[in-house]
């Protein structure tokens, strides 16, 4: 079913780095999204009914919901697709990740709202009727929701969507949700115990769980995540291999949105090649990333000085005392002045959020360090912070 979709709503389906096609999906899952769960909530309403189940009408109104939030979700594809303008030159695409704010609030009130039902269900508990109709509902419900979970997953994995595959966890959320309304009826049947208030209260839970989740994912983008470690080490092994490309720092990666990301990056070549040489490399690994990644890379050349043997003894020295200070530290642009009295040793670190060693405390280690191998050498340090994550 799922494939038979695909071939008869996505053109060209193929070519997933095309916006346009990976709108097509995102709208295909939105518009699936809406008429299952509206079918859903049409029948739960109808057993919660003619049943008095407070529990099966909460997770009827969370399937409404749920309509709701796919509602919105086509929607932000929709608007994700708009070209790059005056006011937004870096393209609409966020909206994709908005979607997603306003579908969790929309979540958390609905069950909060359903926390309350259930409360004074408790506390006024009525008899609940089963009937052969009722039982077959939650069953096609549950089946339904798998296979949507299912779908909403694959779209998910194809175009690498935050929002589809968070529907897809809301979808599985749902047919654990309807599993307990199910085991729960299971069992007032077969005791007589009301339970169902009971029930409501887990499924509200349920419902603001999800909610609280999906806003956490959410948010992170829009507040400005770093970028996957896998995509920061396939950015560094692809400049890497350019020839005489000897190193890189200051990567930043910024994310306005899925296949919407600049990008920004020093890159070292050696100071005694041609200026021009080098340029030309810059310009080829600029063009090579906007076509191979969709990153609209902006390369700072930096010249290092490769053969002077006493700066590159002493460089290696200062990594040395910087590895034992704490070994995830790095070095770059290391210059030495040297002068009359004494020398300058000028370089900057990078330290990673991680480490809790304070910048000034630092600062002075290398420092007196440094004055231990030789008196007359001062450092002159300046404190980066790395904006990318590594795999551990």
């Amino acid at each position: 079913m799922t494939q038979l979709l695909i071939n008869i709503f996505v053109k060209d389906k193929e070519n997933l780095k095309n916006p346009a096609v990976r709108g097509s999906y995102g709208k295909l899952a939105g518009g699936v999204g809406i008429v299952t769960n509206i079918f859903l909530f049409g029948i739960k309403l109808f057993a919660g009914i003619i049943s008095g189940s407070i529990s099966i009408t909460a997770d009827a109104i969370n399937n409404l919901s749920d309509s709701a939030a796919s509602l919105i979700t086509l929607i932000a594809f929709k608007l994700s697709e708009m070209p790059a303008d005056e006011d937004h030159p870096y393209g609409h695409a966020r909206y994709e990740y908005i979607s997603g704010v306003i579908v969790s609030c929309l979540i958390m009130v609905i069950g909060f709202q359903f926390l309350v039902s259930s409360v004074q269900k408790i506390l006024n508990p009525s008899e609940v009727e089963y009937s052969t109709a009722f039982w077959l509902i939650l069953t096609v419900s549950m089946a339904v929701k798998m296979w949507l979970g299912f779908f909403s997953s694959k779209i998910g994995r194809l175009i690498e969507s935050t929002s589809l595959a968070a529907a897809a966890a809301d979808s599985r959320n749902d047919v654990i949700i309807t599993g307990v309304v199910l085991v729960s009826a299971v069992f007032s049947y077969f005791t007589g115990l009301l339970i169902d208030g009971y029930m409501g209260v887990i499924v509200a839970a349920f419902i603001l769980y999800a909610g609280i989740g999906l806003m956490k994912e959410t948010l992170s983008p829009l507040l400005g995540e770093a970028a996957e470690s896998s995509l920061v080490e396939s950015v560094e092994k692809k400049i890497l291999s350019y020839e005489s490309v000897i190193g890189l720092h200051d990567l930043i990666i910024h994310d306005y949105g899925p296949n919407r990301r600049f990008a920004s990056v020093h890159v070292e070549f050696p100071a005694e090649q041609d200026i021009m040489i080098s340029h030309d490399i810059t310009d080829n690994i600029e063009r090579d990333f906007a076509k191979e990644f969709q990153i609209a890379l902006v390369v700072h050349l930096d010249p290092v000085v490769t053969n002077d043997p006493v700066l590159n003894e002493w460089k290696d020295k200062v990594k040395k005392i910087i590895y034992d200070i704490y070994p995830k530290l790095d070095i770059h642009d290391f210059r030495m002045v040297k002068g009359n009295t004494h020398s300058n040793l000028i370089f900057d670190i990078v330290v990673p959020f991680e480490c809790k060693i304070k910048d000034k405390d630092i600062i002075l280690q290398i420092s007196d360090e440094v004055k231990k191998i030789n008196e007359d050498f001062f450092c002159v340090i300046t404190i980066d912070k790395s904006y990318v994550k590594y795999a551990d």
